[in-house]
């Protein structure tokens, strides 16, 4: 499922003389490190930095510190370099002699690893390289593929509108920013990249939850409440349903100061090579830099980069 055709006006290069100082983004949230779960189109893919978890160790195996780090992980970590560099699969035997190991700290840490899906097994009994340990690696690659991508359509929205530029991600019912290009006349330091806020009154999460099946919006909305956060945000699920049509028919999205007063956004889905929608382009500012009567330019625009951006990430119409 994907949004209608967007039209092809062309980005204006030069600079807006509108002036946009100290605009956030479509909504800010409060800030989250660590793992990122990204939505495709409902598909949750996570482990932008994989954490090997390691259970069923004893805790002098897996409390041991040497050196300032774990030493369960210095393993783990030892034994999949062993895989990495090896020219085929591995036996326990040479595992233990490769890592310096014995073979039972190898096959209790293996054992972990194997039901995670970071090691595996061949028919023989021996190890090799697991397809999670792939699988992990390809999303942080597309990931870092889709933000270099996405910088100079970015930059050109900034010049073009004067308005801060944004790539966003489906984080189950919330978007996280992942890519900025700040206006030239100031921006609020809480807009950093690696925030999240609620989709439902961002014009990025708006665009992308218009793109999934409604099994998969039911699946990333249950449970979620539709807080007031401004009395222009909907907090009602069937009236925000009934706007997600509107997105899908025409092509983007916007917060009407629907997250913060003094704030409004435009965005509109990036797809890649699937059809997937895999994130959204937006730009923000104050209502007086997005007023009435420069939504359609800005949406135009809006929307050309994020087709662009697309066809850069092997979407074809």
């Amino acid at each position: 499922m994907r949004l209608c055709a967007t039209p092809t006006p062309r980005i204006i290069e030069t600079r807006s003389s509108v002036h946009n100082a100290g605009n956030p983004p479509c909504g800010t949230g409060v800030p989250r490190y660590g793992t990122v779960t990204t939505g495709v189109c409902g598909t949750r893919r996570s482990g932008v930095w994989p954490i090997l978890t390691m259970t069923g160790l004893s805790a002098a195996e897996g409390e041991s510190v040497g050196e300032g780090s774990v030493q369960v992980l210095d393993r783990a970590f030892d034994i999949l370099e062993a895989l990495a560099q090896a020219q085929g699969p591995m036996g326990l035997s040479d595992l233990a002699q490769t890592t310096g190991m014995s073979k039972t700290t190898v096959f209790r840490i293996a054992g972990t690893m194997l039901k995670r899906g970071y090691v595996e097994k061949t028919l023989e009994g021996r190890y090799t390289i697991g397809p999670k340990m792939f699988h992990t690696l390809g999303y942080h690659i597309n990931s870092l593929e889709l933000q270099t991508e996405a910088k100079p359509y970015l930059t050109a929205l900034k010049r073009s509108l004067g308005l801060t530029a944004h790539l966003g991600i489906l984080d189950g019912a919330y978007v996280s920013y992942i890519e900025k290009e700040a206006s030239d006349w100031g921006e609020e330091a809480y807009t950093q990249v690696g925030y999240r806020s609620p989709a439902y009154c961002s014009s990025m999460g708006k665009c992308l939850l218009a793109c999934l099946s409604r099994a998969e919006l039911e699946e990333a909305l249950y449970g979620f409440e539709f807080k007031a956060h401004t009395p222009n945000t909907f907090t009602r699920k069937d009236e925000f349903v009934k706007y997600l049509h509107q997105v899908r028919a025409q092509g983007w999205a916007m917060d009407d100061e629907e997250y913060e007063i003094g704030h409004r956004c435009v965005a509109a889905p990036v797809f890649n090579y699937r059809g997937d929608a895999i994130a959204a382009v937006g730009v923000s500012g104050t209502p007086d830099s997005i007023s009435d009567d420069r939504i359609d330019d800005i949406s135009r625009q809006v929307m050309l980069a994020a087709s662009r951006l697309s066809e850069r990430m092997g979407y074809v119409e």
